[in-house]
Protein backbone atom coordinates (compact mmCIF):
# COMPACT_ATOMS: atom_id res chain seq x y z
CA UNK A 1 0.00 0.00 0.00
CA UNK A 2 1.27 3.04 -0.95
CA UNK A 3 2.19 6.13 1.62
CA UNK A 4 3.40 8.49 -0.89
CA UNK A 5 1.29 11.90 -0.56
CA UNK A 6 0.01 13.91 -3.60
CA UNK A 7 2.69 16.47 -4.47
CA UNK A 8 1.37 19.81 -3.72
CA UNK A 9 1.31 22.41 -6.14
CA UNK A 10 2.34 25.83 -4.88
CA UNK A 11 0.68 29.30 -7.11
CA UNK A 12 0.86 32.77 -6.70
CA UNK A 13 -2.21 34.35 -5.58
CA UNK A 14 -3.37 35.00 -8.95
CA UNK A 15 -3.04 31.87 -10.57
CA UNK A 16 -4.77 29.77 -7.49
CA UNK A 17 -7.61 31.54 -8.16
CA UNK A 18 -7.39 31.40 -11.92
CA UNK A 19 -7.37 27.97 -11.17
CA UNK A 20 -10.12 28.28 -9.04
CA UNK A 21 -12.36 30.12 -11.60
CA UNK A 22 -11.65 27.50 -14.54
CA UNK A 23 -12.63 24.81 -12.40
CA UNK A 24 -16.10 26.78 -11.55
CA UNK A 25 -16.44 27.79 -15.12
CA UNK A 26 -16.15 24.36 -15.88
CA UNK A 27 -18.75 22.88 -13.79
CA UNK A 28 -21.04 25.78 -15.00
CA UNK A 29 -21.18 24.41 -18.36
CA UNK A 30 -20.97 20.75 -17.23
CA UNK A 31 -23.88 21.05 -14.42
CA UNK A 32 -25.43 24.34 -14.55
CA UNK A 33 -25.04 27.52 -12.05
CA UNK A 34 -27.06 25.48 -9.14
CA UNK A 35 -24.11 23.18 -9.12
CA UNK A 36 -21.72 26.26 -8.37
CA UNK A 37 -21.33 24.50 -4.96
CA UNK A 38 -18.02 25.09 -2.56
CA UNK A 39 -16.86 21.31 -2.19
CA UNK A 40 -17.69 20.84 -5.66
CA UNK A 41 -15.34 23.72 -7.21
CA UNK A 42 -12.34 22.76 -4.47
CA UNK A 43 -12.74 19.64 -5.88
CA UNK A 44 -12.57 20.52 -9.79
CA UNK A 45 -9.53 22.67 -8.61
CA UNK A 46 -8.16 20.31 -6.69
CA UNK A 47 -7.86 22.31 -3.29
CA UNK A 48 -9.12 22.25 -0.14
CA UNK A 49 -12.18 24.36 0.88
CA UNK A 50 -10.63 26.34 2.52
CA UNK A 51 -8.58 27.31 -0.28
CA UNK A 52 -11.39 28.77 -2.08
CA UNK A 53 -12.45 30.79 1.26
CA UNK A 54 -9.00 31.94 1.56
CA UNK A 55 -9.15 33.52 -2.14
CA UNK A 56 -13.06 34.53 -2.54
CA UNK A 57 -14.22 34.11 0.82
CA UNK A 58 -17.45 32.11 0.05
CA UNK A 59 -19.26 30.62 -2.92
CA UNK A 60 -21.26 33.66 -3.72
CA UNK A 61 -17.58 35.03 -3.95
CA UNK A 62 -16.30 32.90 -6.45
CA UNK A 63 -19.98 33.33 -8.63
CA UNK A 64 -18.83 37.12 -8.63
CA UNK A 65 -15.73 36.56 -9.45
CA UNK A 66 -16.72 33.88 -12.33
CA UNK A 67 -19.05 36.03 -13.72
CA UNK A 68 -16.77 39.14 -13.69
CA UNK A 69 -14.26 37.29 -15.27
CA UNK A 70 -16.36 36.41 -18.10
CA UNK A 71 -17.25 39.86 -18.67
CA UNK A 72 -13.62 41.08 -18.61
CA UNK A 73 -12.51 38.64 -21.14
CA UNK A 74 -15.50 39.53 -23.17
CA UNK A 75 -14.40 43.13 -23.48
CA UNK A 76 -10.74 42.23 -24.18
CA UNK A 77 -12.34 39.81 -26.89
CA UNK A 78 -14.40 42.80 -28.30
CA UNK A 79 -11.23 45.20 -27.91
CA UNK A 80 -9.04 43.03 -30.18
CA UNK A 81 -12.14 42.60 -32.55
CA UNK A 82 -12.50 45.84 -33.38
CA UNK A 83 -8.61 46.55 -33.76
CA UNK A 84 -9.27 43.92 -36.80
CA UNK A 85 -12.01 45.92 -38.90
CA UNK A 86 -12.18 49.04 -40.65
CA UNK A 87 -15.68 49.65 -40.32
CA UNK A 88 -18.75 49.89 -38.17
CA UNK A 89 -20.63 46.91 -39.08
CA UNK A 90 -17.57 44.96 -38.86
CA UNK A 91 -16.55 45.73 -35.47
CA UNK A 92 -20.45 45.82 -33.99
CA UNK A 93 -20.58 42.27 -35.90
CA UNK A 94 -17.49 40.65 -34.16
CA UNK A 95 -18.65 42.34 -30.96
CA UNK A 96 -21.86 40.74 -31.26
CA UNK A 97 -20.74 37.44 -32.12
CA UNK A 98 -18.31 37.52 -29.21
CA UNK A 99 -21.19 38.71 -26.53
CA UNK A 100 -23.28 35.40 -27.91
CA UNK A 101 -20.23 33.22 -27.63
CA UNK A 102 -19.69 34.53 -23.70
CA UNK A 103 -23.80 34.36 -22.99
CA UNK A 104 -23.95 31.21 -24.84
CA UNK A 105 -21.57 28.43 -25.29
CA UNK A 106 -19.55 29.87 -22.14
CA UNK A 107 -22.52 29.93 -19.95
CA UNK A 108 -22.67 33.76 -18.78
CA UNK A 109 -26.54 33.88 -19.48
CA UNK A 110 -26.98 30.59 -16.71
CA UNK A 111 -24.79 32.03 -14.49
CA UNK A 112 -26.39 35.79 -14.78
CA UNK A 113 -29.69 34.13 -14.88
CA UNK A 114 -29.29 32.15 -11.42
CA UNK A 115 -27.81 35.44 -9.82
CA UNK A 116 -31.03 37.36 -11.15
CA UNK A 117 -33.52 34.48 -9.72
CA UNK A 118 -31.52 34.22 -6.70
CA UNK A 119 -31.87 38.05 -6.02
CA UNK A 120 -28.00 38.40 -6.13
CA UNK A 121 -28.47 40.20 -9.95
CA UNK A 122 -26.50 43.37 -7.67
CA UNK A 123 -23.37 41.31 -8.07
CA UNK A 124 -23.32 42.04 -11.46
CA UNK A 125 -21.69 45.09 -11.55
CA UNK A 126 -18.93 44.14 -13.98
CA UNK A 127 -21.74 44.36 -16.94
CA UNK A 128 -21.95 48.25 -16.45
CA UNK A 129 -18.46 48.73 -16.43
CA UNK A 130 -17.87 46.61 -19.35
CA UNK A 131 -20.80 48.86 -21.44
CA UNK A 132 -19.38 51.89 -20.44
CA UNK A 133 -15.71 50.82 -21.93
CA UNK A 134 -17.19 49.32 -25.10
CA UNK A 135 -19.08 52.54 -25.62
CA UNK A 136 -16.09 54.31 -25.06
CA UNK A 137 -13.81 52.39 -27.25
CA UNK A 138 -16.72 52.27 -30.12
CA UNK A 139 -17.47 56.12 -29.92
CA UNK A 140 -13.54 56.52 -30.60
CA UNK A 141 -13.61 54.73 -33.36
CA UNK A 142 -17.02 55.67 -34.88
CA UNK A 143 -17.63 59.29 -33.29
CA UNK A 144 -19.80 60.14 -30.75
CA UNK A 145 -23.46 59.14 -31.14
CA UNK A 146 -26.65 61.08 -29.62
CA UNK A 147 -28.54 60.43 -27.12
CA UNK A 148 -27.11 57.38 -25.30
CA UNK A 149 -27.67 55.67 -28.36
CA UNK A 150 -24.68 53.09 -28.11
CA UNK A 151 -25.64 52.21 -24.68
CA UNK A 152 -29.04 51.47 -25.66
CA UNK A 153 -27.94 49.41 -28.22
CA UNK A 154 -25.52 47.61 -25.91
CA UNK A 155 -28.63 46.96 -23.82
CA UNK A 156 -30.52 45.34 -26.32
CA UNK A 157 -28.03 43.32 -27.69
CA UNK A 158 -27.29 42.26 -24.29
CA UNK A 159 -30.53 41.10 -23.62
CA UNK A 160 -30.17 39.11 -27.03
CA UNK A 161 -27.81 37.78 -26.24
CA UNK A 162 -29.04 36.76 -22.68
CA UNK A 163 -32.69 34.85 -24.09
CA UNK A 164 -30.62 33.54 -26.76
CA UNK A 165 -27.98 31.72 -24.60
CA UNK A 166 -30.43 30.24 -22.03
CA UNK A 167 -33.75 29.57 -24.37
CA UNK A 168 -32.01 29.59 -28.17
CA UNK A 169 -31.62 26.10 -28.50
CA UNK A 170 -35.25 24.88 -26.58
CA UNK A 171 -36.98 26.58 -28.52
CA UNK A 172 -35.59 26.13 -31.65
CA UNK A 173 -35.66 22.46 -30.58
CA UNK A 174 -39.53 22.92 -30.38
CA UNK A 175 -40.16 24.27 -33.48
CA UNK A 176 -38.41 22.05 -35.67
CA UNK A 177 -35.81 24.55 -36.29
CA UNK A 178 -31.57 24.44 -35.94
CA UNK A 179 -30.76 25.05 -32.78
CA UNK A 180 -28.06 27.78 -33.96
CA UNK A 181 -31.00 29.49 -35.84
CA UNK A 182 -31.89 32.01 -33.73
CA UNK A 183 -28.20 33.06 -32.95
CA UNK A 184 -28.25 33.41 -36.84
CA UNK A 185 -31.62 35.77 -37.12
CA UNK A 186 -30.00 37.68 -33.70
CA UNK A 187 -26.71 38.47 -35.32
CA UNK A 188 -28.45 39.35 -38.42
CA UNK A 189 -30.63 42.03 -37.05
CA UNK A 190 -27.92 43.65 -35.40
CA UNK A 191 -26.18 43.86 -38.12
CA UNK A 192 -28.76 45.32 -40.40
CA UNK A 193 -29.72 47.68 -37.61
CA UNK A 194 -26.01 48.97 -37.71
CA UNK A 195 -25.88 49.13 -41.67
CA UNK A 196 -29.15 51.55 -41.32
CA UNK A 197 -27.61 53.66 -38.57
CA UNK A 198 -24.41 54.17 -40.53
CA UNK A 199 -25.32 54.09 -44.52
CA UNK A 200 -23.49 50.66 -44.65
Amino acid sequence: MSTERPVRVRRSPEAARENILAACEAILLEKGPQALKLADVAAGAGVANATVLHHFGSIDGVQTALMTRMIRQLVERVAVDFSQHQDAVGRVGAGARALFDAFGTRGGARLAAWLELTGEARRMTAIRQAVQEVSALRMQLDGPPDDGAVQDFMLVCISMALGVGLFGATLADLLGRPPERIREIALDLIETRIRQETGG
